[in-house]
């Protein structure tokens, strides 16, 4: 971190000694010489495999089924092992992006996986040309065929848009010069900013903290250099964002996928019906929710407008809560002991093994987020952790979701991967559990004030915002199929959405027309964002279960978070009598938030 500023809260005697992580598991260092064992054991199975296999898949489901389950097993196999490298270079290079070695292994690796991979597409081409009846009948009688079951009917929903082997190849083969270059160059371009503050220097990450400090100086001077560099930097991101909109767009033409939407409801295992239910009923409850709150945020402030750096501008009482690490793993542990004992054994598994990377340092990558890795090894954590009370809730998300990524190993390498409407499911719930307890302890009442204040932004970040993102990204790509987009083209719809969004209670001055171009989502997983909304809708549901006794609740949760990919959502919920395709069970979510809202009003 560069040298320090004036206007960043002194949090060091809460930060310090944050935990690294600990990658022996996956490889000791990028020279490791399992890594080269590795590749050439890939390269050779992968050449033995398409040998073997290419063009007889369908010969091996009519002649001999368990030569094709040891098919499925192999292919498996060889999965982990991509996995585990590509998550060990993946985690070294959001460790520190701006370190050139870094940043050439992850490319290498990319480079040698896609290479090596492309011996493999021919595989669930054929698989998706099996006969499903034939398949079932077979399953039936065969344990083991059975168990891959659910990954082939996943499958079998992309059969439709697939393409011929040649051209899945190329497609395949182009991916590092082509999707992930444009990635990669949106990733390299913001690690390497340095922004100047009052003297001092900081990263992205720690620029977007400032604007959540009690001084509204500091919040104006991060959002004034904040916009200056996107400003600065708009032309670029609209070539990325208008390239990788198109990209899209030509592969939805090619594949006849009927929306831009379609390819991620499809990986999310998600029908269209549901996701425009979840976002009809959000949009619906923009007013009670977020312009609700932002109206009693202006009066507490004392402001007749905020500014869009107000909007996570902390509601500051007597004595302001930061937390040490030590504390936070406490609060977190303890609160997940609370809901079950096994929840809590797993998540302190990750604190006591070098799991986690807390630590804010230069280069490191923003945000926060909880890797699964491969089957054969175990989830990380990453985040930057600098003592607020956001950081705790933060902490809880992640540790969240590496609890449901280890339960949903037992699935294997294929169905262990939770589609993301599900993955958010683990991680709220714990964010869900956290606070409460914080709320049932708390007696001061400005304390419990600001406590749900920023549970309230908390849902507003995780509902509204998100539905807004993918109202932007659909609008985006609307446009996008009539012309090429200007930098004034993205900011229109940036600001018609916040807009609609976040209400009356802001100013939308001009210098907010480019905060588009920093959200990674857009840019690596198009349409990513509505499974934080599906998620945050799901566990408030279950959440409310939860708290009214539901019979076997623990015991069906933790079925749930242990089926990984398996099962679609529908089934998922039958053993809570819930249904997602209900507008009504959309409304739930909306429920609990309007009811946190009511709470602050009440105290006025």
């Amino acid at each position: 971190m560069g040298s320090s500023s004036a206007i960043y809260v002194d949090v060091s005697n809460n930060t310090s000694n944050l935990p690294r992580w600990n990658l022996d598991d996956l490889y000791l260092s990028m020279e490791d010489p399992a890594i080269k064992r590795d590749f050439t054991y890939l390269r050779e199975s992968a050449e033995e495999f398409s040998n073997k296999y290419k063009n007889k898949v369908t010969e091996l489901l009519q002649n001999d089924p368990d030569a094709l389950v040891d098919a499925i097993v192999k292919y498996e196999d060889i999965c982990c092992i991509f996995t585990r490298i590509a998550t060990y270079a993946s985690l070294l290079y959001h460790q520190d992006a701006t370190d050139p070695l870094r940043v050439q292994f992850l490319g290498n690796v990319q480079n040698d996986i896609t290479e090596i991979s492309s011996l493999l597409v021919f595989f669930l081409l054929e698989l998706n040309t099996l006969d499903m009846c034939v398949l079932n009948t077979h399953a039936s009688n065969h344990i083991k065929l059975a168990h891959y079951i659910p990954w082939l009917n996943k499958l079998r929903k992309t059969r439709e848009y697939q393409l011929s082997h040649e051209l899945e190849s190329y497609i395949h083969d182009m991916d590092t010069v082509t999707w992930s270059s444009w990635c990669r160059l949106f990733d390299d371009t913001w690690a390497q900013q340095v922004f100047e503050i009052n003297g001092g220097t900081c990263s992205l990450e720690e620029v977007l903290a400032t604007m959540t400090l009690n001084d509204r100086e500091a919040r104006r001077e991060a959002a004034r250099v904040l916009s200056e560099r996107f400003y600065e930097k708009r032309e670029l991101f609209t070539i990325i964002l208008n390239t990788l909109t198109k990209a899209k767009a030509v592969q939805s033409h090619w594949r006849k996928y009927p929306l831009p939407q379609s390819s991620r409801h499809i990986a999310n295992d998600v029908e269209p019906e549901v996701v425009q239910a979840l976002r009809d009923s959000t949009v619906e409850a923009y007013e009670r929710i977020s312009h609700r709150y932002y109206l009693l945020k202006t009066k507490w402030l004392g402001l007749d407008k905020l500014e869009f750096w107000d909007r996570n501008a902390p509601i500051v009482c007597e004595g302001e809560v930061t937390y040490s690490w030590d504390e936070a793993r406490d609060i977190v542990l303890s609160g997940f002991a609370d809901f079950h004992p096994r929840m809590h054994d797993i998540a302190q598994r990750f604190f006591q093994n070098g799991w986690i990377d807390a630590a804010v340092t230069p280069g490191k990558s923003p945000g926060a987020f909880a890797h699964p890795a491969s089957n054969d090894t175990h989830p990380f954590v990453m985040m930057n952790f600098i003592g607020k009370p956001r950081d705790v809730m933060t902490l809880a998300h992640e540790l969240g979701h590496g609890v449901h990524q280890i339960l949903a190993k037992e699935q294997g390498e294929l169905l262990s991967s939770t589609p993301l409407t599900l993955a958010e499911t683990a991680s709220v719930f714990g964010e869900m559990l956290v606070f409460r307890k914080l709320l049932n302890q708390e007696t001061r009442p400005a304390h419990r004030r600001a406590l749900i204040a920023n549970k309230v932004e908390d849902a507003i970040n995780t509902l509204v915002r998100q539905i807004a993102f993918y109202d932007f990204e659909s609008r985006v790509h609307i446009e996008r199929a009539k012309k090429e987009l200007t930098s004034e083209d993205f900011g229109d719809i940036w600001m018609e959405v916040q807009k609609e969004s976040l209400g009356p209670a802001f100013n939308y001055p001009e210098e907010y027309r480019n905060y588009w171009c920093y959200i990674p989502h857009f840019i690596h997983t198009p349409f990513y964002v509505y499974a934080y909304a599906f998620g945050y809708g799901l566990v408030s549901a279950l959440f409310k279960l939860y708290e009214t006794g539901y019979d076997d609740f623990h015991n069906k949760y933790f079925d749930m978070l242990r089926s990984g990919g398996r099962h679609h959502h529908s089934d998922l919920l039958k053993p809570f009598n819930l249904d997602a395709s209900k507008k009504e069970f959309w409304s739930l979510g909306h429920q609990l938030v309007d009811e946190l809202v009511s709470m602050l009003h009440e105290q006025e």
